[in-house]
């Protein structure tokens, strides 16, 4: 499903770190495409999520940042914002070109060296390698650092990353996800079955929710990985407006309940953003096969992720 790139003008860049195990990733649409988001979970690290809310003044977004650094990563959108005003892309005001570059960031600072974190040149440099068609996946940009299955702690996690996945409409309109994947649970398969989470001492794949159900007390809090997120981007084609991308965002979290569970917990900060380049117009139909699509793509990419993991950056 990931053979493909995302739909023509959208452009994916990585920034990697992997001694300090964190990085960043931008997508940069279209000029004047829509944005919406849908965010769930009990700790989400955000900016200008609610400049693109479906009550909101702004009718675009510039770019998406997806970073690791916890709430330090957030500072990559400057970055963003810079190399973005250097080519005339952004809001049009009467001081100047503003973007509108929202971000969401997963928490990877026990990864690696926890002061390596990306800020504004690193936010840049992601721009500087963005390109078309299908991104790197696996232990790369913001999922350099990331990791699933966190329910024993950290060190009996599986190691997780960035998935793509891309499938197209019978009308022609293609869908696209790029997803990070850093959940307190479990990645399942296709059919069900745990694809990647916590490991017991003998190295045998466990599920979450069978240990969470069969505790009969509190755990150790200390032992338990509290800062995890998955963090989704939809790319599409077909023609939506702000709010009408805000509603494909809240279908695509569907998509991260089909591949994690558990899945927004008060342990998880999960974001789904959804960009649309297409002339928006009125049609519900459309909207529901661009959302149906998306909650597939969103759960083929949690997928890819921690596939692309285990075989190394591609």
């Amino acid at each position: 499903m990931a053979e493909l790139g995302p739909p023509a003008g959208f452009s994916i860049g990585h920034w990697t770190d992997r001694a300090g195990a964190t990085g960043c990733t931008v997508v940069i649409p279209p000029p004047g495409s829509r944005c919406g988001v849908d965010v769930r979970g009990g700790g989400p690290g955000t900016r200008e999520t609610d400049v693109i809310g479906p009550l909101a003044g702004a009718h675009e977004a510039s770019a998406v940042v997806l970073s690791g650094g916890s709430a330090f990563g957030l500072a990559a959108a400057d970055g963003v914002a810079r190399w973005l005003e250097e080519r005339g892309r952004g809001h049009v005001t009467p001081g100047g070109i503003v973007p509108i570059v929202p971000a969401a960031v997963v928490y990877d600072l026990v990864a690696g060296k926890g002061a390596s974190r990306p800020g504004p040149e690193q936010g840049y440099a992601a721009c500087e390698a963005a390109g078309e068609g299908a991104p790197a996946t696996g232990r790369v940009g913001a999922g350099t650092g990331t990791a699933v299955g966190k329910v024993l702690g950290r060190e009996g996690a599986t190691p997780a990353g960035v998935g793509f996945a891309v499938a197209s409409a019978g009308s022609g309109e293609t869908v696209a996800a790029l997803a990070i994947a850093n959940g307190w649970g479990d990645v399942l398969a296709e059919d069900g079955t745990v694809l990647a989470g916590p490991r017991g001492e003998d190295g045998a794949i466990l599920r979450t929710a069978e240990l969470v159900a069969a505790m009969s007390a509190p755990p150790d809090w200390t032992g338990i990985e509290e800062r995890n997120t998955t963090l989704v981007c939809l790319m599409t084609d077909a023609g939506l407006d702000r709010s009408g991308c805000a509603r494909i965002a809240r279908m695509a979290s569907g998509g991260v309940a089909r591949a994690v569970d558990p899945t927004f917990s008060d342990f998880d900060g999960d974001v789904a953003f959804c960009l649309s380049s297409g002339e928006p117009r009125e049609d519900r139909f459309t909207s529901l096969v661009v959302g149906t699509i998306a909650a597939t793509v969103t759960a083929a990419a949690i997928r890819d992720a921690v596939r692309a993991a285990s075989a190394g950056p591609n």
